[in-house]
């Protein structure tokens, strides 16, 4: 689930490529648990899929319920994740993580070598600024570096794609952005890379040549397929944080 659309798809995890094509539905507006639930079942519908379903959302989310809510309705806080969407969708098996988490575990199983080792930190660049703290390759889950105030600033309202556009900034100048919030990353985790997904990933060659921060950047290899795929793992190995 992201702030402008919900996606879905069926995975084959063997090769963490999409069955079929990607199915987007606008995200409802609010966007209040009932409302994302009932467009998640149409996605299922869509997709003609009866099985377990891997859901991510942009909330911090511990023992299945969501205990924030970024970019999306507060009325989530404290949902139970679960009774929702078996209300809404039906028994079965359910997996619901945070979004970030979910891109992170796609890109260790199936992205750039380099995420298994050391210090990794997944950035998502979207509505808002997503993180996954990867360890040996090791998800430690629920980051939230895009609330981390830098300057005076919060992270994502200073440096994510969506402010990009709403301020309608060059990529040379919204670089600068993105380097200045990373340098902050590296002060406080030393990491030994970064990745960053999300959309505006399709476009790395036009701003990751113009970061000035120490520590090698490299876009996600799943690029926006990442939480996707992610979901799928989570639903296939029945992870639940």
């Amino acid at each position: 689930m992201g702030g402008s659309g919900i996606k879905g798809a069926r995975v084959d995890l063997e090769s963490g490529e999409f069955i079929g094509d990607r199915i987007k539905i606008a995200t409802p507006q609010p966007a209040t648990p009932e409302a994302v639930a009932d467009t998640i079942a149409e996605i299922l519908r869509i997709a003609e899929w009866n099985g377990p379903v891997g859901i991510t959302l942009p909330s911090v989310i511990k023992n299945q319920i969501a205990l924030s809510a970024a970019n999306i309705d507060k009325s989530w806080i404290d949902t139970d994740v679960q009774a929702l969407f078996t209300e809404h969708i039906g028994e079965r098996e359910y997996s619901v993580l945070n979004d970030a988490d979910a891109a992170g575990l796609a890109e260790v199983a199936y992205g750039d070598p380099r995420a298994k080792e050391g210090v990794a930190i997944l950035l998502t660049l979207g509505t808002g600024i997503g993180s996954a703290f990867l360890v040996g390759g090791t998800l430690f889950p629920n980051t939230e570096l895009g609330h981390l105030i830098v300057d005076g600033k919060e992270a994502e309202k200073y440096a994510s794609s969506a402010a990009k556009d709403r301020e309608e900034l060059s990529f040379s100048q919204w670089a600068k952005r993105v380097s200045k919030i990373l340098k902050e990353y590296e002060r406080l985790f030393w990491p030994s890379l970064f990745i960053v997904g999300g959309g505006i990933s399709r476009k790395a060659d036009k701003w990751v040549p113009k970061l000035t921060n120490d520590t090698p950047v490299v876009p996600a290899q799943l690029r926006n397929r990442a939480g996707i795929v992610g979901a799928a793992m989570a639903a296939e190995s029945g992870i639940k944080p």
